[in-house]
């Protein structure tokens, strides 16, 4: 039985390239990008109209993604869906294997906590910090009053 969705993302890929990851592509992208800036300069200083037409070449084709056409589009929707807040974490979704499940949850409870442990001990870290540097001012303070007699100040003193 044949499926009749029109979703786009249910359609088969009938693409023959391979699927490459997200990073690899925007890995792939940045590379070219500078390629293409430093050699587009690289012409402007050697012989400048070389450099004119890469630059043309360069804003003709642009560094959009690396995807194109309706296959493109399909990933597109896909990546912006899985980014989208509410579509929930990661853990949310089953493996099929339930004891790789249970140790991803407990793994990722015992992270959190860790996380949380951390962020505790940078709060107190942070007030410790803070209370030393205030002792060390008010010490400070109190050594500057006590060097001037009652009623004089650091700046009467200065010649």
């Amino acid at each position: 039985m044949t499926s009749l969705s029109t979703d786009p993302d249910d359609m088969p890929d009938h693409d023959a390239r391979p699927h490459h990851p997200l990073a690899i592509q925007i890995l792939s992208t940045l590379l070219f990008a500078a390629f293409a800036i430093v050699s587009t300069v690289m012409a402007f200083v050697w012989f400048w109209p070389a450099g004119v037409v890469l630059a043309i070449i360069m804003a003709w084709r642009g560094f959009g993604p690396v995807w194109s056409g309706p296959r493109g589009v399909r990933i597109e929707k896909r990546i912006t869906r899985r980014l989208r807040p509410d579509a929930g974490p990661v853990a949310a979704r089953p493996s099929g294997n339930a004891s790789f499940d249970a140790y991803r949850t407990d793994m990722l409870k015992r992270l959190e906590d860790e996380q949380q442990n951390f962020e505790d001990f940078l709060t107190r870290l942070r007030a410790a910090k803070d209370k030393t540097e205030f002792d060390h001012f008010m010490d400070d303070r109190a050594r500057a009053a006590a060097a001037f007699p009652q009623g004089e100040s650091p700046a009467d003193a200065a010649p």
